[in-house]
């Protein structure tokens, strides 16, 4: 299986598993709106126990405030991937059956999707890894686990529900980790090393981030407004209220949508072609700062 770049090139490994790692809400059950449990914060308007529905949901499984998620209090919501996990649990694993037509069926379904979940975001690291063509055998491990992966979420209810999620994905770490430090040192030297670090509501202007390792970095409400972000690898780092205008993250490793959704930005704000520009990012451009005169 062969998929493109967005400059048209084949990238071997990619293609019919990218195609169902978007998620595809028309062909789910609203898994993500029952099967994880959420608390009333910032984020969500309300508790919510796992398993029992949103109270938004709709019988036909739709959010009923879909449009107004973020000005009802429901900005978590918006910034959730299940990157097609969740159609993939709908249709494949449990074969159509909904679980509501078939609540005994129903806890099982919740926590197979959140396995699913955690597979399919690893197939979306293992494509982008194999778009950032790394070395040939590297790329044949990359390709190989992405085929491995893709078979264990294949798995029926029973083998997802014994699988060591935590261990496989441990192992791949190893594979990804590799990838992105090829692709941030590739034509100069490495940036600085904040991997894990925590950068909450840190003014990071000033701070040179090209080729920075930024992996599973938090930086919730960081100011990066301006900042140059290419190849920094942003493996999931937090990036919850950052702000964004103006920063250059069209060469960014390991972004993804979910993370530039959680983000503050504008239309000066420079993403990889992949990705859309968030609706609600502000359609002004960075205003500087006045400097104050002594």
């Amino acid at each position: 299986m062969t998929g493109r770049t967005g400059a048209g090139r084949a990238v071997p490994g990619v293609g019919a598993v990218e195609g169902g790692l978007r998620a595809d809400c028309a062909r789910c059950f609203g898994l993500c709106c029952v099967a994880p449990a959420f608390a009333a914060s910032a984020d969500f308007a309300h508790d919510k126990p796992a398993g029992q529905p949103c109270r938004n949901l709709r019988t036909d499984f739709g959010c009923g405030i879909h449009p107004e998620l973020r000005e009802r209090g429901f900005a978590g919501c918006t910034v959730f991937d299940c990157f097609g996990a969740g159609q993939r649990v709908a249709q494949q694993t449990f074969g159509g059956r909904d679980w509501r037509n078939a609540p005994e069926h129903a806890g099982q379904m919740f926590d197979v999707f959140a396995v699913m979940r955690s597979l399919h975001e690893l197939l979306w690291y293992l494509t982008e890894a194999l778009r950032l063509r790394p070395p040939a055998d590297l790329a044949a491990q990359v390709s190989a686990a992405l085929a491995e992966t893709d078979t264990l979420a294949s798995g029926s209810p029973q083998d997802l529900l014994t699988l060591d999620v935590d261990g496989h994905r441990a192992k791949l770490n190893v594979l990804l980790s590799r990838t992105a430090e090829l692709a941030r040192t590739r034509g100069g030297g490495a940036g600085a090393d904040h991997r894990g670090a925590v950068l909450v509501g840190r003014d990071l202007r000033r701070v040179d981030l090209r080729r920075a390792n930024l992996r599973g970095a938090t930086l919730i409400g960081a100011d990066l407004r301006g900042v140059d972000l290419t190849r920094a690898d942003l493996t999931g780092a937090d990036l919850r209220g950052a702000d964004l205008r103006g920063a250059d993250l069209s060469d960014a490793l390991f972004l993804h949508q979910a993370q530039v959704d959680a983000a503050r930005g504008d239309r000066q704000t420079r993403l990889p072609v992949r990705l859309g520009r968030p609706a609600h990012w502000s359609a002004l451009p960075l205003t500087p700062r006045r400097t104050r005169r002594r």
